[in-house]
């Protein structure tokens, strides 16, 4: 036995070289571990898909880790260090409010993990994590991982795209909550979706009337790539100039192809209510941003928003088929394309977390008011 944690808790060196905890302190009841760490370490959600020999090569890397009930496992807006996979126990996900306290997301039980966006690239956590009951579990640091991931280690890239898959899940699964909240800024549609593909006699351009692809470098979502990195991203790519106004897609069409903007701007609007009647805008989508992406990752036929072009845009368009490719890919232009989509999926999950705490606080802030005659 080794010497006794922080935690209360003796450290015992299994015969992989893996440290994990038994429970000695009073408060800790539940017993230690009854399985093979390695077995258990791979059932976690985050090795979905993943060989149990590549999931064991792994689990070196790994902390193990424990809380008390009550604890706070992590602080919203302070800096990730890692992927926390739960063992035993169950956690709570919460987030402030900008009125004060906090709102629940989400429970999570053994098998489930948490803050794997850090396996990505360095952050801070977009929520706080407290532990419900004695929790234990382990810390896969962020660092030592994304230098496997760089080095194309099969089984660090197969979790960085569950991860994805998670963040897409979690994200469709907000945005429908949000669909289900009163808000103000809630507006009568003001014309009615196209029927059919409203891009279809568009012209597909290999130039335009400037030299977009040498801008191309200059965008956020190709943030460290080099020029050849682009070319081999882009190829097979193809621009299209929209005026304002113009259709993109609408909710229900087919989701054949998603869009980068080059210049100007798209607005992603939601449908809210009976179709048709009141609809929400979602985000003004800048140069660098992504359009029409989230149903290509979740697998859906169809797309589940509208996009308008806000002004006159340039846009870069990905076919489905192609889009894709490089996100299963393992070649180093891929894998930054693949970072690059997980930097666009936090950037919607902090806009949707922002827009539900502000709608609860403004519902909450509505109740409190004194009836007045």
């Amino acid at each position: 036995m080794g010497a006794v944690s922080r935690w209360g808790c003796e450290c015992e060196v299994t015969d992989s070289g893996f440290k994990y905890l038994l429970y000695t302190h009073p408060i800790l009841t539940h017993p230690p571990c009854a399985r093979n760490p390695v077995a258990e370490f791979h059932d976690n959600d985050l090795f979905r898909g993943v060989d149990p020999e590549a999931a064991r090569a792994l689990l070196p890397l790994a902390e193990p880790v424990a809380f008390l009930k009550g604890s706070r496992i992590a602080r919203q807006n302070e800096l990730a260090r890692g992927a926390w996979l739960i063992r035993a126990g169950s956690a709570e996900v919460r987030v402030a409010l900008p009125a004060g306290g906090e709102r629940v997301m989400a429970t999570l039980a053994p098998g489930s993990a948490f803050g794997e966006s850090a396996l990505f690239e360095t952050g801070v956590c977009n929520a706080s994590v407290y532990a419900l009951t004695h929790v234990d579990g382990w810390l896969l640091p962020g660092e030592a991982f994304r230098a496997l991931a760089f080095a194309r280690n099969a089984a660090a890239l197969t979790i960085q795209r569950n991860i994805t898959a998670t963040l897409v899940a979690r994200l469709s699964a907000l945005n429908t909550e949000l669909a289900r909240q009163v808000a103000p800024e809630d507006r009568a549609t003001p014309a009615p979706p196209p029927a059919a593909d409203p891009l279809a006699a568009y012209p597909r351009l290999t130039r335009a009337d400037f030299d977009f692809r040498a801008f191309l470098k200059l965008l956020p979502f190709f943030a460290g790539f080099t020029p050849s990195d682009i070319e081999a991203v882009t190829a097979g790519t193809r621009a299209l100039e929209v005026k304002r106004g113009a259709w993109l897609f609408a909710s229900g069409q087919a989701a054949h192809a998603c869009f980068l903007v080059v210049r100007g701007a798209v607005e992603a609007v939601r449908s809210i209510g009976s179709p048709g009647t009141l609809e929400r805008r979602i985000a003004i989508l800048p140069p660098g941003a992504l359009a029409g992406y989230l149903s290509l990752l979740a697998g859906k036929p169809a797309h589940g928003a509208h996009a308008r072009a806000r002004e006159d845009s340039l846009l870069l368009e990905f076919p489905a088929a192609l889009f894709m490719e490089h996100y299963r890919g393992d070649s180093g232009a891929q894998i930054k394309f693949q970072h690059a989509i997980h930097r666009a999926l936090l950037t919607s999950l902090a806009r949707s977390n922002s827009q539900m705490a502000r709608l609860v606080t403004q519902a909450a802030l509505t109740a409190a008011q004194p009836f007045r005659v």
